[in-house]
């Protein structure tokens, strides 16, 4: 039975953009897509008991959250970057929100890259947590946790983002991986090398941390500390 459940698309996501507000799923859906969303709550209730409460309890919404350190091998004159990255997504056709809040970067910094990597091993630093997490099989840009570039305002990075592709739920669930945040800028697979469609040529591996589910507090704790201009994106009209 659990071999099924690995083996059974995990996830039916929705075409209409996420909004703060959950909306319900359309409320006639065919056969296949009932049997897909029964064997979803199983899977999870199966391999993510606690998550599957907590979903449960907080309006059908999923919450989890990083906390980032420096990489422990990173010299000293590097950058110390701290913060958080939280995550958020509507059960079960939500798209992924995630906010990232991070702190310890150079007055007038360049963009830096940010990425989900494949193990949340830590054991090494940064290093340890693998290459991107690309279960897709495909170049980068294109992996489910290529963030793109940040560019620090003041040495801090305040950014939300939606509609992402990594989920928190089914068999390709971020879950258990790693947030890294790198000292050079993506160059989004242009840089005409093989590291480039890998990495994007990032560079050396400034801070990480490992993703975990939590309570919703985080979120509504961080949430109207982000820009003004960003909440408006999810805002219906």
């Amino acid at each position: 039975m659990l071999l099924l459940l690995l083996l059974t698309p995990s996830l039916v996501l929705c075409d209409t953009n996420i909004t703060v507000v959950w909306e319900d799923a359309p409320s006639t859906i065919s056969p296949l897509v009932d049997m897909q969303n029964k064997i979803n709550d199983l899977w999870l209730s199966l391999l993510y008991p606690q998550l599957y409460d907590d979903i449960f309890k907080a309006n059908r919404t999923a919450y989890a959250c990083c906390a980032v350190k420096p990489s422990s091998k990173l010299e000293a004159e590097k950058p110390q970057v701290t913060g958080s990255v939280l995550f958020k997504q509507g059960y079960p056709h939500g798209k992924l929100e995630v906010i990232f809040y991070l702190d310890g970067f150079p007055v007038n910094s360049s963009a830096r890259a940010i990425h989900i990597h494949q193990y949340g091993d830590l054991s090494d630093g940064c290093d340890s947590a693998g290459s991107h997490y690309n279960p897709w099989k495909v170049n980068h840009p294109h992996h489910p946790g290529d963030f793109g570039n940040f560019e620090p305002q003041e040495g801090k990075v305040r950014r939300f983002k939606l509609n992402l592709k990594a989920t928190l739920f089914g068999p390709q669930t971020i879950l258990g991986r790693s947030v890294v945040i790198h000292e050079q800028k993506d160059d989004l697979g242009k840089g005409g090398n093989k590291g480039s469609l890998e990495h994007g040529n990032a560079g050396l591996r400034l801070a990480c941390c490992v993703i975990g589910t939590c309570k919703e507090n985080l979120w509504d704790q961080h949430w109207p500390k982000v820009p003004a201009k960003r909440k408006r994106m999810v805002i219906k009209p």
